[in-house]
């Protein structure tokens, strides 16, 4: 099976590098509500009666621009934390969605399926990509919050 681009070898890294590239270029600050937790891989989480919601970031989707297509994980699927569990492809480029705890995916938001474009309007919203029930709860109390993340974004180790 052909691919719809060309893989990278570290999809990870690759999506880093345009995230790094693409934050160069953006005036725009990004929005990091301070309820939710975050990855240095930009997924948020949000902790919602024993479930966990996540989603991808504001300066994500911004470094992505626009989205075009986004392949959801599958439901009952058991995920480790760090776990490649989702694909969102954009304009620009096709990236990962990691995982941001272990846990049992427990629902997806198909509302993606036709209108990918909620991950840019809305992607603390109506954006979120899937839940997950966590199988340590410990998991979500070691995620970044909202200062760690952005300290994250704007470090020398982040734009390295």
């Amino acid at each position: 099976m052909q691919s719809r681009h060309p893989q990278p070898r570290n999809r990870r890294a690759a999506r880093s590098s345009t995230i790094r590239q693409e934050r160069r270029k953006s005036t725009q600050v990004s929005d990091t509500p301070s309820e939710l937790k975050y990855t240095k891989t930009h997924e948020w989480a949000r902790l919602d009666d024993g479930t966990v919601v996540v989603g991808i970031s504001d300066y994500a989707q911004d470094a992505l621009g626009d989205v075009v297509f986004v392949e959801l994980p599958v439901v009952g699927d058991d995920v480790k934390e760090g776990e490649e569990v989702a694909v969102v492809e954009s304009v620009k480029a096709a990236s990962d969605i990691y995982s941001p705890i272990s846990g049992s995916i427990s629902q997806v938001n198909e509302l993606l399926d036709e209108q990918p474009e909620l991950l840019n309007s809305d992607p603390y919203g109506e954006g979120w990509i899937f839940t997950i029930s966590p199988t340590d709860s410990d998991d979500y109390e070691e995620l970044l919050d909202s200062n760690g993340y952005d300290e994250f974004c704007s470090s020398e180790e982040h734009e390295n």
